[in-house]
């Protein structure tokens, strides 16, 4: 199995606010990026329920390094992987 390119994942979304579907479920996710793009977060909150997904990103000299936010990383992937 390959490593996922979190960057890509990352970029994937948009700046800022937009509303994407996950598992049948609408979300509201926002991305930030600062730091010069060195640091980015996404923070996902389902519309009308209770499951968030929230993880920062942040470009190192040994590659990019996901830090989720108390949930597992395989929480973060799958979202970041399978939103439409």
């Amino acid at each position: 199995m390959t490593a996922p390119d979190l960057t890509a994942l990352f970029d994937r979304l948009p700046e800022g606010w937009s509303e994407v579907t996950y598992a049948g479920r609408r979300y509201g996710v926002t991305r930030t990026t600062r730091v010069g793009g060195r640091q980015q977060s996404v923070y996902a909150e389902e519309l009308g329920g209770t499951h968030v997904v929230s993880a920062n990103l942040y470009a190192t000299s040994a590659g990019p390094l996901l830090k989720p936010c108390e949930m597992p990383a395989d929480v973060v992937l799958e979202f970041l992987e399978g939103w439409v």
